[in-house]
């Protein structure tokens, strides 16, 4: 008796199973639908089949699987087309107790296969993702390199930075080296004196300044300049016009290679233009301000206007804040250019003049056109020349014009006699309102407008006699020196 997968006979009649099966024939490569396919002749069934006898198993060797007796299973995994010599082997029992495999295991070359395809994907897999890493790390580099941040550190500054010219700051750089601070010390037991500032006027030496920044040391003083790179020089007056407010300094052992600041010209200044201002205001030197002209034609005096050494501008009015000790320093346009020279201030308590009473935004210089003129007559002569009517007009009295005295001082003729004034007409009590195209509304506005010109000028005089308004024309006289 047997029972399936137990015991070890085949049947006699039945051929020995090839170990390997035969190339099943090829089929027709294009079979009739209609043509059944063959019915394969069932294996007569055996007898009692002989007990076959196992060869020993040398030791060591596996021992061999048990033989399989077909049954009605298989001939049912027996495929239908199969001709003859064509029965499948049998099937592989495993030994007692072994799992058994499943009816139908996959080929091993898809399962090779499959496997293959699942590495493939998967190194696809990782070589698309470093890619893509790789990819997005460049991105992020490139958008880095292409996004700056808002806030810039003090490392980021270009380290090679340079101003334009024309800005303040380059304007600033260029004069500064020609702007000189001025000490001025009296002769006497005190040893009073003041701080000024001035500019190198020529290479030989000559400081252009303010006649009150050296009137203390104009008698026995002494007088030094010091230069932006600290450098200090001892200087003598050279000249001084009192009227004008205009000084000039030679220094005694002048350098090398000073470099005079250009001069403008004051008449084509306009309202608005820009202005630069360099000074000691306070004693501190090197300080630069900035403003505009605000007006034009100022008529100034730089002291109360009751005294005969009082100094009288035709004046460039601007906001750049100027102090006590911006005095005698250069008025720049926006070239770097002197077109004054800055002399005074109008103050909240004491009118105009040189008080020690901070900026409020008024300060007026001397048109640079006249103040040259001066400086070459001072650096010729020594003394100053002006431009006269011949004629005392009242210095109290405004905005009528000025009138013509009544008398001179001491009791002289108020009009000179074969004077340009008496020449051009002009008698006591008329009263100046007009000169050379510009309104006067006061003795002190009248000089400021005789000083801007030269002496042999010819100019439009307009005036009022007796409510009737008449003009003349006057050739300007000369005088020489201070009195």
């Amino acid at each position: 008796m047997s029972t399936e997968n137990e015991g070890t006979a085949v049947p006699a009649d039945h051929p020995a199973a090839p170990s390997t099966p035969p190339t099943p024939p090829t089929p027709p490569s294009s079979p009739s639908a209609s043509t059944p396919a063959p019915t394969p002749t069932p294996a007569p069934a055996p007898a009692d089949p002989p007990t076959v006898a196992q060869a020993p198993v040398p030791d060591g060797a596996p021992e061999p699987a048990p033989a399989h007796a077909p049954g009605p299973a298989d001939a049912a995994h027996a495929p239908a087309a199969a001709g003859a010599g064509w029965p499948p082997p049998p099937p592989t029992v495993p030994a007692w107790g072994a799992p058994v495999p499943p009816e139908h295991p996959a080929p091993a070359a898809p399962r090779r296969r499959a496997g293959g395809l699942v590495a493939a994907v998967l190194v696809a897999a990782l070589v698309a993702g470093g890619i893509g890493g790789g990819i997005g790390y460049w991105a992020a580099e490139r958008g880095d390199d292409g996004v700056s941040s808002t806030t810039v550190s003090s490392g980021e500054a270009p380290a090679s930075f340079k101003r334009e010219p024309g800005t303040v700051a380059a304007v600033a750089a260029t004069a500064l080296p020609s702007v000189v601070t001025i000490q001025a010390k009296s002769g006497g037991s005190q040893g009073e004196g003041g701080t000024g500032t001035g500019f190198v006027y020529d290479q030989e030496g000559h400081i252009v300044t303010n006649n009150h920044v050296v009137a203390s040391a104009a008698d026995g003083g002494t007088l030094s300049v010091t230069f932006p790179d600290g450098k200090s020089y001892d200087a003598e007056v050279v000249g001084r016009a009192e009227g004008y407010d205009v000084a000039v300094l030679k220094l005694t052992n002048a350098p090398k290679g000073l470099k005079p600041l250009p001069l403008g010209d004051s008449d084509k200044v306009a309202v608005g233009d820009s202005t630069i201002a360099i000074g000691a205001p306070f004693g501190l030197s090197n300080t630069v301000t900035t403003g505009i002209i605000s007006a034009k034609n100022r008529p100034v005096a730089s002291g109360d206007g009751s005294g005969g050494s009082n100094s009288y501008m035709s004046a460039l009015q601007t906001d750049a804040s100027i102090n006590p000790g911006n005095s005698g320093g250069p008025l720049l346009d926006a070239s770097g250019a002197v077109i004054g020279i800055n002399s005074a201030i109008q103050s909240t308590g004491s009118g105009f003049g040189q008080s020690q009473a901070g900026s409020i935004g008024l300060g007026f210089a001397i048109p640079v056109n006249q103040a040259k003129n001066v400086a070459q007559q001072l650096i010729r002569t020594g003394k100053p020349v002006y431009p006269v009517i011949g004629a005392t007009v009242n210095m109290q009295e405004q905005g009528e014009g000025a009138t013509i005295a009544s008398q001179g001082s001491g009791g002289t003729p108020s009009v000179t006699p074969n004077g340009p004034a008496a020449k051009a007409g002009l008698k006591a009590g008329d009263v100046i309102t007009g000169f050379g195209g510009h309104p006067i509304d006061s003795g002190p506005s009248l000089i400021s407008e005789i000083w801007t010109h030269k002496p042999g000028d010819q100019v439009k005089i307009t005036y009022e006699r007796d409510g009737r308004t008449a003009e003349a024309t006057v050739t300007l006289g000369e005088r020489t020196g201070d009195s």
